[in-house]
């Protein structure tokens, strides 16, 4: 039994060296600098041709959620140590794959955001940049039928892009 006391004095003082050894990380993946102590989170207007009446607020309370969950920031209603502002510019469906007797077998739907990214902490870290991403579904399917599910694939991968880049700096 000391064998095995001694196994679990070092995994524990392992677990303690990993969790302090760098005041920058955590186990959600972010890096966050330790002077960094909130975020805020400006709604996300939808200035696309096309508008989804649910889409903006989905978006905002996703990044807002995303931070909230995966740092130990504090969220307030504005000029947060991080700063995220923006508006979605793209809401569209095109179709794709296009088979033999020139219909499209699936369609794509595309959204596409241009966020502001402000650190307080880091200037040198702020941008402005556009996200984009799609899915794809069968055009045998309306968007009707598939939207909402569609909608929550893409605004989940579009705040990971921006979680990743501003808070594990991938």
């Amino acid at each position: 039994t000391w064998d095995m006391m001694r196994r679990l004095f070092v995994l524990v003082l392992l677990f303690l060296l990993m969790q302090t050894s760098c005041g920058i990380y955590s186990f959600s993946g972010a890096s966050i600098d330790p002077n960094i102590k909130t975020f805020s989170v400006d709604y996300f207007n939808n200035q696309a041709s096309i508008v989804n009446p649910t889409l903006s607020q989905s978006l905002t309370e996703a990044l807002k959620d995303k931070f909230l969950s995966r740092t130990s920031l504090t969220l307030i209603d504005s000029n947060g140590d991080m700063e995220f502002s923006g508006v979605i510019t793209n809401y569209n469906t095109t179709p794709q794959a296009i088979t033999g007797d020139q219909t499209a077998a699936m369609n794509r739907l595309t959204i596409s955001i241009r966020v502001t990214y402000r650190n307080a902490i880091d200037e040198k870290s702020n941008f402005t940049k556009t996200y984009s991403r799609y899915q794809d579904y069968d055009s045998s399917l309306s968007l009707n039928d598939v939207e909402g599910t569609l909608v929550d694939e893409i605004v989940t991968q579009l705040v990971d892009d921006i979680f990743n880049e501003t808070a594990v700096n991938w």
